[in-house]
């Protein structure tokens, strides 16, 4: 009586670390992922700084009256600016796919770990039958 106690005490065990302590663990790994894809792209300072020159060049417009000079600043600083938010916009757009990605592969992984019990038993019993 004290082996069929002891069993359903191992059964028990496991189904609680399978079904609750283990996806409880992956969903934290799962969230440390999603930080740490925000962070690694920096995409709210991306926002922030979408229209600002790149690299922070910035030309000092020229004193006194020069028009071709005044021109010449004000299409390298909006050259600068523009070039800035070409590069901006594309590291948003790759980290937010990257950010998409860890999503739906964190719910996916975290999925075929719930069903991955019923999955070796059907494959076990497909392989003995089939």
């Amino acid at each position: 009586m004290k082996k069929n106690n002891k069993q359903n005490d191992i059964i028990t065990q496991w189904i609680l670390w399978q079904f609750y302590e283990s996806p409880r663990f992956l969903i934290g790994v799962w969230k440390n992922y999603i930080l740490f894809s925000l962070n690694y792209f920096s995409l709210p300072i991306l926002l922030k700084t979408l229209f600002y020159p790149w690299r922070r060049y910035i030309w000092k417009y020229p004193k006194g009256f020069d028009i071709a000079g005044f021109f010449n600043t004000l299409l390298s600083n909006m050259f600068s600016r523009f070039l800035g938010f070409l590069v901006r916009a594309a590291l948003i757009v790759i980290g937010v796919f990257f950010q998409i990605f860890v999503i739906f592969m964190g719910a996916i992984l975290i999925c075929l770990w719930l069903f991955l019990p019923f999955i070796i038993i059907f494959g076990l019993l497909f392989a003995i039958f089939y």
